[in-house]
């Protein structure tokens, strides 16, 4: 069987004074709430902890993504860590 190489797309992130994080590569927004923002790209879940945030900018075409707000915490996760049932999760 061949395997077929999927070419990712390219992926920044910029943190500017703490207050503003822009991203590129996003292909969706998974959640979103005052607190968190989740993030998919081709290297993974890109998660944003914090408060007051909101999403400033969001073009899913361009894959670009704006969040504004009190950012603490900005971390990746692989996609497949995150898309594990929580069952599967809690015997591991």
């Amino acid at each position: 069987m061949v395997e077929e190489k999927k070419i990712k797309k390219a992926h920044s992130a910029v943190l500017e004074c703490r207050r503003k994080l822009t991203l590129t590569g996003v292909s969706e927004v998974e959640d979103f709430d005052a607190a968190h923002v989740s993030a998919a790209t081709d290297y993974g879940v890109v998660t944003v902890r914090g408060s007051e945030l909101k999403i400033g900018k969001l073009s899913v075409e361009a894959g670009e993504l704006s969040v504004e707000g009190k950012i603490e915490a900005v971390f990746y996760s692989e996609e497949a860590e995150e898309k594990k049932s929580f069952l599967s999760r809690l015997f591991k």
